[in-house]
């Protein structure tokens, strides 16, 4: 019976806190297996002191075979322990971003913006595109688009919170010896260039002008330094020329009437208009609140037009007197000044305040560009966040320009990350509502706003934020108004909810998913397989699977628990020692147990092995395609050794494998804060900037590091980077004697095998055949396993099918993630066989997306055009690709259906704008859709 209960549970989804049976309790006088027993006992009493029980859902029946309880099966038949909310962790996420319900026709919307939006107006389109990118797995489109924002930014404060941003999206707060206040070295996040107004997009990626010696924030320039003004000596040199004197007490400041006028109109009326002050030559200023070296500072200014050679102090006061009277040019001399001086948190904490009170533009951007290059840790100055949060922050932010719908999204974004429920969240989210505009900012602001509030657990707040979003227009918000009942205990009416939604809109697997929870029975598992129909990848019920195309810790943490349930607590450790490579403050168990914890619990049940034994283990493992337990091993090996950056960077390269490029960052950044030397730490910089998309900058970083000392890593990075474009021969020749010198360098077998492997593929591009097959083959003779495709590829171009074929096959033997290998077997075989292959390829990785332009290829070919289209849709619907709507949009023009080609066109554009092909397509449809008006 529980083995049927267990088989159930790793199939569908479950109802969160639905009772089963009673729990029996362990029994260690029954122990046959000693110090073990002990533990695994140790190991279910911890379990089950951690978990919280829950109450049954109201309306489902106990004895219904969905109504699973929390629990792990031990080997004596127990369940253990009680209350553990398995389904919950199978609940689905409600996304905390935009979600469209036809992303093809959102990207195509925006992408037709962009080309036809005036300039000014374009960073505002593409920060909406970044939005739409956010909910989509690759961070490259939402980086790429921010870069444009940033690049097409006009005001301060804008190039300011872009730039800020994007250096977050670094992380570059996380890498020891970095200030935030370092210049990239280009316009694009100059902290300096930032804080120049203007419009200039094509000069974002030129050298940046702090560089250079002649630039200065202030209105003069450097020589303004060497003419510093003492007041005594200009009194005795002016007096000659000086007309009126302003009195301070007992000091008198001699000045020049026409200058002093010409400092602004109040000036001009009081000392030439019908004021009796015009008559006099000495004006009595002692109540005016301002200090005779102010005073004179204005005098001095009011001939030099200088502030640079004042105290900062005589600055801040000549800045209120110019506020108080409108000399708008003694106030931008001030103010820019000032924003040159700000240097760290503690000046910028305290001049934001004058900035502030005085309105200063300049000094408010500068001291915000700090506190935002110092994000998250800046999170902790209590001054700036009282600024943020409150209302009337808000409001002082906005007199002085510096209130924005961007300012408030990138910092409630990082709250968010941070930690979801806190008070600092939520009012940073209301001032985001109180500074959005209809439309997609409303919604995004009100559906982040419900997010946070189911998070809190105050439903009805979220409910009345979602029900916001959905007035606004953002339909996906439904599925956090049903969440919100369904938690108040509005069961059926979630359920209406969601069946509404359905029916009203073209359905998409999201909503199936979403009814599910709130039906049982054969409906639910209908809906659950209607969902996975239509969301492939968020619905697979088999959690190996799952992991064998998409590695995430819910998915890692629901095995491991099943393995401890079942005593493979080899198996189990191996997860959680992946799910702390993916996150190192990961808590299992519904957050109630620290993921290092059990780490601890487990280790004495598992195998130990020394750190040879480590490397021959992730040798194997590295060789058999294992990623997930590849990183198990070097977590395991970064236990005994955690200020090995080689470590640090292996972990990187397969958390990249896996496609978990937050974790990969975060990685390379900690390998290149242990590097051991400057070549090494140039090398893992390198890598940094790449994987940003700073392709020079990294290239830069590599030659660094080898005229330093020539290593592997070195000219591998340098030839990764120079042949991540179209390679002509000359480019060719270069990269093959890069990576030549690389393998001439000391290294392992598993960095060799690689770039055996990447030398194989560039000269298979020169078309030097079998000197790409010498090189697949040293490579399988150091296993890497991988290097059967590449020749495999050899043979093919060699005409020899069955011997390419052959070598997949061998691929697919020894490979443990073997998806990939069945879809290039399939191109060494005949249409039947491919088929298979490809079918193959879908089960074990639904979201690979070229099986289905196969087929739909094929359908094509026999003329079955609605097929081919409905075959693209179903991988669109879940990945829209750029290769796939490239295919359809082709499709529909063979079948003279412009209108939907360029909408095609257009959303593949949205994802890269600088596709030849389909920018062609598009245009030739364009063209014909006027000649048939």
């Amino acid at each position: 019976m529980q083995h049927k209960i267990f088989t159930k549970m790793r199939s569908m989804k479950m109802i969160d806190g639905c009772k089963g049976p009673p729990v029996r309790t362990y029994n260690p006088s029954v122990d046959t297996d000693g110090g073990a027993g002990k533990l695994r006992h140790h190991i279910q009493e911890t379990l089950r002191s951690q978990m919280p029980r829950k109450k049954s859902v109201r309306g489902y029946s106990p004895s219904s075979n969905l109504n699973l309880e929390a629990a792990a099966i031990v080997s004596d038949g127990t369940l253990l322990p009680y209350g553990l909310p398995a389904t919950k962790l199978l609940e689905p996420k409600i996304e905390a971003t935009l979600t469209p319900l036809d992303y093809v026709q959102t990207l195509a919307d925006l992408h037709r913006r962009a080309e036809n939006s005036a300039e000014f107006e374009k960073a505002e389109v593409f920060l909406e595109q970044s939005a739409v990118f956010r909910g989509l797995p690759e961070p490259k489109l939402f980086r790429r688009t921010l870069r444009s924002a940033r690049q097409h930014a006009v005001d301060v404060h804008t190039k300011v919170v872009l730039s800020s941003w994007l250096r977050y999206e670094r992380r570059e707060d996380e890498l020891i010896g970095i200030s935030s206040m370092d210049c990239c070295g280009r316009n694009l996040e100059c902290p300096k260039a930032n804080l120049v107004a203007g419009y200039d997009p094509e000069s974002v990626y030129d050298p940046c002008v702090c560089a250079k010696q002649n630039f200065n924030f202030s209105t003069g320039d450097e020589m303004a330094m060497e003419e510093a003004v003492n007041y005594d000596d200009n009194d005795s040199d002016d007096d000659d020329d000086c007309d009126l004197s302003f009195c301070i007490g007992d000091y008198d400041v001699r000045c020049r009437r026409n200058d002093m006028a010409s400092l602004s109109r109040p000036f001009k009326t009081m000392l030439y208009g019908g004021f009796l002050e015009s008559k006099r030559e000495k004006i009595n200023f002692t109540q005016n609140g301002f200090s005779a070296e102010a005073m004179k500072a204005a005098e001095v200014f009011s001939r030099t037009k200088r502030v640079s050679h004042f105290e900062p102090k005589v600055v801040l006061e000549l800045l209120s007197l110019a506020n108080r009277y409108c000399c708008e040019e003694m106030k931008a001399a001030c103010d820019a000044h000032l924003a040159s001086l700000v240097s760290d948190m503690e000046d910028a904490g305290l001049l934001i305040e004058y900035g502030l009170e005085e309105t200063a533009n300049l000094l408010v951007a500068a001291c915000l560009q700090l506190f935002l290059r110092e994000l998250p840790g800046s999170m902790q100055c209590s001054n700036f966040m009282k600024i943020f949060c409150s209302p009337e922050g808000r409001d002082r932010l906005a007199a002085a320009r510096h209130a924005s719908f961007v300012l408030y999204y990138f910092l409630s974004q990082i709250a968010m990350e941070e930690d979801m429920r806190s008070n600092t969240t939520v009012m940073l989210l209301e001032r985001l509502v109180e500074c959005a505009a209809d439309g997609w900012q409303k919604q995004l602001a009100f559906h982040q706003l419900g997010v946070v509030m189911l998070e809190r657990k105050e439903y009805k707040d979220a409910q009345h934020w979602f029900e916001a979003a959905v007035g606004a227009g953002h339909v996906y918000s439904l599925v956090g108004v049903a969440r919100a009942k369904y938690k108040r205990g509005h069961t059926y009416s979630a359920y209406k909810l969601m069946n509404s939604l359905i029916s009203d809109y073209k359905p998409v697997g999201w909503m199936y998913q979403e009814r599910s929870l709130y039906c049982v029975g054969k409906e639910k598992t209908m809906d659950l397989m209607a969902a996975t129909e239509n969301m492939i990848g968020a619905s697979i019920s088999e959690i190996n699977k799952v992991i064998g195309f998409k590695v995430s810790p819910d998915c890692l943490e629901l095995r491991a628990w099943f393995l401890i349930a079942v005593e493979n607590y080899e198996g189990a450790l191996r997860d959680v020692r992946a799910i702390l490579t993916l996150d190192p403050n990961y808590r299992m168990f519904y957050g109630n147990m620290p993921g290092n914890y059990l780490v601890e619990l487990l280790s004495p049940l598992a195998r130990h092995y020394s750190q040879a034994d480590c490397w021959m283990q992730l040798y194997d493992r590295w060789s058999s395609v294992d990623d997930v337990g590849s990183l198990a091993v070097v977590h395991q090996m970064l236990e005994n050794d955690p200020g090995r950056s080689l470590l640090h960077f292996r972990q990187s390269l397969l958390l990249l494998r896996l496609n978990c490029q937050k974790a990969a960052m975060r990685s390379l950044r900690l390998a290149r804060n242990h590097s051991a030397s400057d070549h090494e730490r140039l090398v893992y910089e390198g890598w940094i900037l790449y994987d940003t998309g700073h392709r020079e900058e990294a290239l830069a970083k590599a030659e660094e590091s080898i005229s330093i000392q020539r290593s592997f890593e070195a000219y591998f990075l340098k030839a990764y980077a120079l042949a991540d474009s179209n390679l002509d021969a000359e480019s060719s020749t270069i990269v093959i004697k890069l990576l030549e010198e690389a393998l001439r360098c000391p290294s392992d077998g598993l960095r060799k095998g690689q770039a055996l492997n990447n030398l194989g593929s560039v000269y298979v591009d020169c078309d030097k055949l079998d000197l790409a097959a010498d090189c697949y083959m040293n490579a399988l003779n150091i296993k890497h396993t991988r290097a059967h495709q590449g020749l495999a590829r050899v043979h093919h171009l060699k005409n020899d099918r069955k011997a390419a074929y052959d070598e997949m096959t061998k691929l697919i033997e020894k490979a443990r993630n073997n998806a990939s290998a069945f879809e290039k077997r399939s191109e060494y075989c005949d249409r039947d066989m491919a088929k298979s292959d490809l079918t193959m390829a879908t089960e074990l990785d639904p979201l690979r997306t070229y099986p289905y332009r196969y087929r739909a290829a094929v359908l094509m070919d026999d003329h079955k055009e609605d097929e081919a289209i409905a075959e693209l849709s179903r991988a669109i619907d879940f990945k829209p690709d750029i290769q796939l709507l490239h295919l359809r949009a082709a499709f529909y023009d063979s079948m003279g259906d412009y209108v939907s080609t360029v909408r095609d066109c257009e959303a593949a554009l949205c994802l890269d704008p600088s596709h030849g092909d389909t920018l062609e397509l598009c245009n030739k449809a364009r063209d014909r859709i006027k000649e048939e008006k």
